[in-house]
């Protein structure tokens, strides 16, 4: 009599067996996209309009009636289309509307006492802070739009050194008057050794140019001057100085979202 078993005899697979084959699966593919994420491309949303309009963070476009396309279900492909969706917030009880940003391109909307909050991108939060609503009164109407989401190239800089133009996205950390534990999205104007001529000097905030930062700088040994393309709305190199190489994550390399708004980034 032959010991070979047949495929009828193999005992049939539990729920466990299964289980266990998918959750290997699963790892594996978590495994494969965490090193695919850290070696070579990682998503990354542009939160502030400090890039505008090379790259969009989160942002309003006022007065924009509803249409068809704004009630749901039209409005959930409207926007995964678009990334926009259309709101209209109306104050909760009577009081003066405070705001309070949150440090990720939006702000927190209030209204006197009432505990209600609306999430609002900051743009649009400077012409209603202060003001004294009525209860039921409109603080904000239009469309609020998400921020573009990229991919960062992170092997590109293992085959050439970093160079001026590139959209360089860093890390916060170590960088006296930053954020910590964040990361900036900023264009390169001037790498280790290089003496740049600022092009649009800091201001006070009254339109008027900082006296005390520098009008021309030049790199140290690994370091690089870091400067938004929206001049007039950005916090860059300009106030706090260089970003240091070992900061460098990688270049900004295309719009993956908004469908609409793909695009490779230059």
């Amino acid at each position: 009599m032959s010991d070979v078993n047949t495929d009828s005899e193999k005992p049939a697979k539990t729920w466990q067996d299964y289980g266990r084959e998918w959750l290997d699966t699963l790892v594996v593919a978590i495994s494969v996209a965490m090193c695919f994420r850290a070696y070579f491309y990682e998503p990354f949303n542009i939160p502030t309009g400090s890039m505008q309009e090379t790259l969009w963070g989160h942002h309003t476009k006022a007065n924009v009636e509803k249409t068809k396309w704004d009630a749901v279900p039209l409005s959930w492909l409207k926007w995964i289309w678009t990334g926009e969706h259309v709101v209209e917030y109306k104050a909760p009880a009577s009081g003066m509307v405070r705001v309070q940003p949150r440090g990720d391109g939006y702000a927190n909307v209030s209204v006197g006492t009432s505990r209600k909050a609306y999430k609002l991108p900051t743009d649009a939060c400077a012409a209603i802070a202060g003001r004294y609503m009525q209860k039921g009164e409109t603080i904000w109407k239009g469309a609020v739009c998400s921020g573009d989401f990229i991919f960062i190239n992170h092997w590109i800089w293992n085959f050439r050194k970093p160079r001026n133009g590139d959209v360089m996205v860093f890390a916060t950390n170590g960088i006296e008057g930053l954020q910590q534990g964040t990361h900036y999205i900023k264009r390169m104007k001037a790498t280790p050794g290089e003496t740049y001529r600022i092009e649009h000097p800091a201001t006070d905030g009254r339109g008027g140019v900082r006296e005390d930062l520098p009008k021309v700088v030049t790199m140290g040994e690994d370091e690089y001057f870091a400067c938004g393309d929206n001049f007039n709305n950005s916090f860059d190199s300009r106030y706090w100085g260089s970003v240091p190489g070992r900061n460098l994550r990688g270049v900004g390399s295309v719009v993956f979202w908004p469908f609409n708004g793909w695009r490779i980034i230059r």
